[in-house]
């Protein structure tokens, strides 16, 4: 009975590491360059594009990161910004 405990609590251990391994490959990478589909929604009073809605969606746990750093900030808290996440259904955090 202690063997086949001591099993299942190492099967345990490995399914856990391999769950926090795969959820690390899943991370998204914080970059304002994933934002580069906006650009024509940025510069220019248009829909945002399916393909920048997707670039929100995914990039939506970075921004309050951006919003913390000085250079991006005036672009991410833009009204144009924000327009882009309401066309895009994101919700606008709140940092």
């Amino acid at each position: 009975m202690r063997k086949a405990s001591g099993v299942w609590v190492f099967l345990l251990v490995v399914v856990g590491a391999a769950a926090v391994l795969m959820r690390q490959a899943d991370a998204v990478s914080c970059s304002p360059l994933e934002l580069s589909p906006c650009i024509s929604a940025i510069t220019s009073p248009s829909t945002p594009s399916p393909q920048c809605c997707s670039k929100v969606r995914e990039q939506r746990p970075c921004l309050c990161g951006y919003l913390k750093n000085p250079s991006i900030r005036p672009y991410v808290d833009s009204p144009t910004a924000r327009h882009i996440a309401i066309s895009c259904a994101v919700p606008f955090p709140q940092c």
